[in-house]
């Protein structure tokens, strides 16, 4: 047996580590066994595993990266407690793909490598991939997001496989899916067998994942569910449909037993807002074992459409306030997607850092805006990252200089409608077009100037105390 020292003394690796040297070290296996070293006292060896990522970066830019993740890691304890319970409580080999996969090989490899393929190829690569492997879904869910599809769509396996390899030769490791209900893709484990070097995380309603699934999720090591809730019991029934709550409940504890991490994602609307976003209700979830979170803004599109669930302006404005109070208070990673742009230096979506392929295979720029130029049954994924419709978005990101308006739907939505006829994108759904013209669009407008206006306060103070934040350090990032 082959006993590998890993030096930890700062300065042995010089500013950085050649790319052969890190290859070599993965090659060995090295920092798989790191890993399992660190989690056996994460307290002790955590800040050992952050100065070897920075070590270990490969570019500068890079390097600050891990640099500002270390200092931010050291100055907030309960972030700190967040990541060492990770590493206590996940099953080993959970440890040994889905942690290994997100934070080596799409974090410490997959981001210069995005960078420098990108410039190779004259074309942003994102970090991330979302995608539908199926419309079905076996609830019926009052003003679905995604509710307009059709819902007999499913993609072809090959065709997926071939994305996920496609994803990984530009240095993407993770892959989100969505639906429908990705539970009924018939092969779905199958594709996280064959990819054991991704990271896949599961928007899920929950109510398929019983013993059975729950041992194919620790088997795969590479799966991680977010489930959908509403709130409490009568909140999350009354949308999803009975007894809908306590299946979730249990799904979780079946996982939280096998060491199996699990997040949540939350429909924010004017009447559950400061339900979920309580610390009362976060503390429940983080007891739960939820490990992250997604909130998402009630959007106007897909079925039931219904603009009096939008949150308001001023809840809005709580929300903005809220959401970092809590972040700071509980170990859990969580974000409000259109309250954190400052994190994000703005959208996201349309190839920038994301993007969605519904399961008729459309390439789409977000899963809340439903058009769409190509499909990757005609273009290969490099081929896609050229789309007309991508660019046109990422010329006007950000959207605006205030991150707080960061989305062309719901905050600059006459950017959306120069996207989609500049680009000549096409609705993917009947109805889709609603958020262009119309009582819909109308209603957008007016909502996004309120917002606007109140909004500007919140922005100035945030200007006034700007704290350096990992996704600032990216963004410099070459």
């Amino acid at each position: 047996m082959v006993t590998t020292r890993v030096c930890w003394t700062p300065g042995c690796a010089g500013s950085g580590l050649g790319g052969d040297l890190v290859r070599r070290l993965l090659a060995g296996s090295i920092l798989r066994q790191v890993l399992l070293y660190i989690a056996r006292n994460p307290e002790r060896n955590l800040r050992r595993l952050l100065s070897l990522g920075e070590r270990l970066a490969i570019v500068e830019g890079h390097r600050q990266v891990i640099r500002s993740l270390k200092e931010y890691v050291e100055q907030h304890p309960v972030q700190f407690d967040y990541t060492v319970r990770l590493l206590r409580e996940c099953h080993p080999n959970v440890r040994k793909r889905l942690l290994y996969n997100f934070f080596v090989n799409e974090f410490l490899l997959g981001i210069p490598k995005q960078a420098r393929l990108g410039k190779k190829l004259g074309v942003n690569v994102p970090a991330l991939i979302l995608v539908d492997p199926t419309s079905a879904c076996n609830l019926r869910c009052n003003g679905c997001w995604a509710g307009a599809y059709h819902r007999g769509d499913s993609l072809d396996f090959g065709r997926l496989d071939r994305l996920v390899a496609e994803a990984k030769e530009l240095g993407i490791h993770w892959i989100v899916m969505s639906g429908g209900e990705p539970f009924l893709y018939p092969r779905l484990f199958e594709l996280a067998r064959r990819h054991p070097d991704v990271a896949f995380m599961l928007y899920t309603n929950g109510t398929l994942i019983d013993e059975k699934k729950a041992d194919e999720l620790l088997a795969a090591g590479n799966m991680s569910p977010a489930f959908s809730l509403e709130g409490s019991r009568d909140r999350t029934d009354s949308r999803r449909g009975p007894g809908v709550f306590d299946r979730i409940m249990r799904a979780m504890d079946l996982l939280r037993e096998r060491g199996v991490p699990f997040g949540f994602s939350l429909t924010l609307t004017r009447h559950n807002c400061r339900e979920v976003m309580s610390e009362e209700f976060i503390d429940f979830l983080v007891k739960k074992g939820c490990r992250y979170g997604w909130t998402f803004h009630y959007i106007p599109i897909g079925s039931d459409v219904d603009t009096d669930l939008l949150v308001t302006p001023q809840q809005r404005a709580w929300l903005a306030r809220q959401v970092p109070k809590l972040r700071m208070s509980y170990p859990l990673l969580f974000a409000d997607f259109w309250n954190d742009g400052q994190l994000t230096g703005g959208c996201i979506a349309g190839g920038r850092r994301y993007f969605h392929i519904n399961a008729r295979g459309e390439i789409e720029p977000c899963a809340f805006v439903h058009f769409s130029v190509d499909s990757i049954y005609d273009k290969s994924l490099k081929e896609a990252l050229a789309s007309p419709l991508f660019k046109a978005y990422q010329c006007r990101q950000p959207f605006s200089s205030n991150f707080l308006r960061p989305c062309p739907l719901i905050d600059v939505p006459q950017a959306l409608r120069d996207i989609v006829k500049e680009s000549g994108a096409r609705p993917t759904h009947p109805g889709a077009e609603t958020v262009l013209t119309g009582r819909i669009a109308e209603f957008l407008d007016k909502r996004a100037a309120e917002w606007e206006r109140l909004s500007q306060e919140i922005w100035a103070e945030r200007q006034q105390a700007v704290e350096p934040t990992p996704e600032h350090a990216r963004l410099s990032a070459p």
